[in-house]
Order: structure tokens, then sequence, then C-alpha cells
């Protein structure tokens, strides 16, 4: 046990060498005249969260007047998602993408985002994380050096099956799905019948195709840009869990600004989230007419079957007053609980 865990820390050592060496002679990187920021994430260039961060550094740009500069790494070229969430608490990067789901593996907060059906709909979803209770979810994980600048729209998240159709939750009973790394998601499908399987996303495809898992859940986008529906030929629209990406900062950096440099960095970060949900809901429309043109059978079925089943799982965050209080607010939140523009969102 103790050799495992002593190579693992060497593995680890290993790889921050490596990225530290090669962020060292990345040009551009070492620069006196202005401040560089180091975005990395695991998306490919073509997806709309990408393109949101390119537009995002072209505004920060603009506003600093050339101050400063980010510049973007993607397709997992500084780590997965995981690995660059951890470059960015030990300081190494500045700023990342990632997932709610993966998120609340560090901050517990973040668990709400799991939870099947806690947005009523695409408003309610929206105003919650431009509304208070999405600001205080973004600051949430200061005390673990990441702090959230802005929300990324990753759609609702519907089940997709190699096998047959999923109509009513009984339909998943047995059925292997894979699901990210996430206490939440694991229970929801335990909980609905099935058997939860955590597989990376770069492996998912040939776990379909080979029969490791039956199913997968995701949003019409990644579903049709994974190629997923090559071998998944039955999407049912249940539509269970709206996760969204969040744009992560070092805090480590993040103190070491000017009032001035956290104004135009979190401006711009809201601007780019507004830009990348119009581009999203593009993804989305062009998504569902390509799965259709490749013969994927799409369903609709009726969530209240679906609702009730996993109402169970907001019971057990009763006794926890920090997550329960959260859900709370966002059940609460009205169509016109939207925040209100206030400097000191940006400067605290």
């Amino acid at each position: 046990m103790i050799n495992k865990r002593n190579d693992k820390i060497r593995n680890w050592i290993k790889y921050f060498t490596v990225i530290l060496l090669a962020l060292i002679l990345i040009p551009g990187c070492n620069k006196n005249q202005h401040k560089v920021i180091k975005l990395a994430h695991a998306l490919d260039t073509s997806h709309p969260v990408h393109e949101a961060m390119e537009f995002m550094a072209k505004k920060i740009s603009e506003k600093s007047n050339g101050q400063i500069e980010v510049e973007i790494y993607p397709n997992q070229q500084l780590g997965t998602e995981g690995q660059c969430l951890e470059l960015v608490q030990v300081g190494v990067i500045e700023i990342t993408k990632v997932s709610a789901a993966v998120m609340e593996g560090i901050v517990p907060e973040f668990t709400i985002f799991s939870l099947p059906y806690l947005f009523k709909d695409k408003e309610h979803y929206f105003n919650s994380l431009d509304g208070d209770v999405g600001e205080e979810l973004l600051l949430s994980g200061e005390e673990y050096w990441l702090r959230g600048l802005c929300y990324y729209d990753a759609g609702s998240r519907s089940f997709y099956s190699t096998k047959k159709m999923i109509r009513k939750p009984s339909d998943l009973k047995g059925m292997k799905i894979r699901v990210m790394q996430s206490n939440t998601a694991i229970e929801m499908i335990k909980i609905l019948g099935g058997s939860a399987t955590p597989i990376s996303w770069g492996e998912l495809y040939t776990a379909l195709q080979s029969g490791v898992v039956d199913a997968a859940e995701n949003n019409p986008p990644s579903f049709y840009l994974s190629h997923h529906y090559e071998v998944c030929k039955y999407y049912s629209l249940d539509e269970h869990a709206s996760i969204p990406d969040i744009l992560v900062i070092s805090t480590r950096f993040w103190n070491e600004l000017s009032d001035q440099e956290k104004i135009w960095i979190k401006e711009a970060a809201i601007e780019s989230s507004q830009y990348q949900r119009k581009l999203w809901a593009e993804s989305e429309t062009n998504a569902m007419k390509e799965l259709e043109k490749a013969g994927v059978e799409i369903f609709h079925p009726d969530k209240e079957l679906f609702m009730k089943k996993v109402e169970p799982m907001y019971d057990k965050y009763k006794d926890n007053k920090k997550v329960y209080g959260l859900i709370e607010k966002v059940k609460g939140v009205k169509n016109n609980d939207k925040l209100k523009p206030n400097k000191n969102n940006y400067e605290n």
C-alpha cells in the first residue's frame, strides 16, 4: 500500500515537473510588460465553450488595452479536466474550465447541480445561475484556491442507449450506464434501477461499442460530436439534469490582481457566458437535426415518472444546512431574480 502511494506521488511529481518545464519554454509566457493568463481545458476547438473562451480572451485584451493577454491551451494539452483543475489550485496555470459535477468532488455545494430535476425550465436555470445563488456558488470554492468567474451552458443531460429506448424508469433496470465521476449521478442511476459505471469521456465510445456499458447520458451536442450516435440509436430526452460548466480562476492569481484588472476579467467572463449561450443554442439545434439524419430514434418520455422516482434524493440533504439551504434558494428563484451589476461582485 505504501509503495503504491509512493509511486502515485512520484508520478504526480513527474507530471507537474513536465508541465512546469513546458510552461517555462512556451514562447511568450515570460513577458515583463504585461500579464499573461494561461487558460487550459480539455475541449476541442470546435466546441462552443472554446469559442466563448476565445471571445473572452479578445474582450480582456480590449478592455485592458493589451495589458492582459490570455493564452488558451485546448485539447488536454496541459492535462485532463481534473489535472487542469489541480494545476489551477497550485497556481501553475491561472484559469480552466470544469464541469460542476467534477467540482462537487472538491466543493460540496456544487452537488446541487447534479440533483435531477432541480430546475423547472431553462429560464429558471439561467435566472439561478445569473442571480445571487449562482454568485454564491462561484465564490464557495475560495477556501480550496478556486474562484468561479462565470457559467457556461452545457444543456440538459438525457439517456442514450445501444440496446433499447428508455421510455420509463423501469427500462433502466439492469442496464450498465456510464456516468461522470459524481456521487450524485451514481446515486441517481441506482435509484432508477440501473448500474452506474464511471468511465472517462475519452474511453466511452469504445465502452459502448464493446458492451462494457449499455448506455450513457449527455446533452445533444456532446452525443453528436462524440460520434456516440454511431453505436447508440436510441435517445430518450428525459432531461434529468442541467449541469453547467464553470470557468475557474486561481485565487492565488486573483488576489494579486488590482481592482481594475479584476473588473476587466470578470466583465469579459460574463460577456463570454452570454455569447456562449447563443452558440450553445445553435449547436443543440444542429445536433438534433444531424442525429435525426443519422437515423437515431428520439423519444420524449413523461418526465413526471422520472421525477417521482428520484424525489428521495433530496431528503438525504436535509441535515446538510449548506447544501439544502442552496437547494431551497434555487427553488425560490423567480423569473426576475437576476443579479444586478455591482462592482463589489468583481473586486472582492
